[in-house]
């Protein structure tokens, strides 16, 4: 039959191809074949777990951490009784060591799983899945933000039906000394609350909250600072390393302050800036 004909010449060629190109039929299917590392549930890990006073593991984040981790190990940045599934500090430094290792600095080698270095360690071990990306570093408000953050603040202000203005942005060491370097690195700002009542300045930290930040208000009896909101995005590949810490505050119902006392915000569901949109 025709059709039957067709089919048949179509897979010749395609076989044909394959060859030619030196990519046998085989060698994709094996590629399909490989496990999968689900970015997101591995940097949620790396945030989290190091924070914990306990090695209690990230839901849903074994998997793909237990795969993370045998490849550290193969490369022999991580020693095999690491290799559990628990993205604890020493797989953190693990992992900062083998971006290094890439030739990778500063940011890029913040023991956070970027996208880069996630794909060149997964290289035959294991494919990469919901992948998370900053994107490029853009001005907003008279800010450095990344492109992330930026529609993150947008969307906060969406729900809001108002606007509001930062005092501080991202990628900014050194900029604040009373910040702790949690501005040096991205998906970190901080947002006046001049002229906002109690009411509103709540409804702001709510709003960032929902769509993926670890947001508080601060206030002068807590340091050397004014009145304002503290946000923090959830999962950017860019944060540094005091700000990582506050994220795995955060989701242990903490404040992100150092002596890491109870969280003082509103109650809401914690999501990241991809749960957001995906729910």
């Amino acid at each position: 039959m025709p059709s039957c004909a067709a089919a048949l010449m179509a897979g010749v060629l395609f076989a044909s191809l394959a060859e030619v190109s030196g990519a046998p039929a085989a060698q994709a299917a094996d590629a399909r074949a490989l496990p999968s590392v689900n970015m997101e549930a591995t940097v949620k890990a790396a945030q989290i777990d190091p924070r914990r006073p306990d090695n209690t593991l990230t839901p849903g984040a074994k998997a793909s951490v237990l795969l993370v981790e045998q490849a550290l190990r193969d490369q022999r940045f991580l020693e095999a009784k690491w290799v559990d599934g628990y993205f604890g500090s020493t797989t953190v430094t693990a992992y900062a060591n083998y971006q290094k290792s890439l030739g990778l600095t500063g940011l890029d080698a913040n023991g956070l799983p970027g996208k880069t270095s996630l794909t060149k360690l997964g290289a035959g071990r294991f494919k990469v899945t919901d992948v998370i990306s900053p994107g490029a570093r853009v001005s907003t408000g008279g800010f450095v933000v990344n492109t992330r953050t930026r529609n993150m603040l947008a969307e906060a202000k969406r729900l809001l039906g108002r606007d509001f203005k930062l005092d501080q942005g991202s990628y900014n060491p050194g900029g604040d000394p009373t910040s702790a370097g949690t501005h040096d690195g991205g998906g970190v700002v901080d947002i006046s609350v001049k002229g906002m009542n109690a009411a509103t300045r709540t409804s702001v930290v709510r709003a960032l909250r929902l769509v993926g930040f670890a947001a508080w208000l601060r206030n002068p009896q807590q340091d050397d600072w004014p009145w304002h909101i503290h946000a923090t995005a959830i999962s950017d590949t860019d944060l540094a390393g005091q700000a990582q810490h506050q994220i795995g505050d955060y989701y242990l119902g903490l404040n992100g302050l150092a002596g890491r006392g109870p969280d003082d915000g509103p109650k809401v569901t914690i999501r990241t800036w991809e749960e957001y949109q995906r729910r």
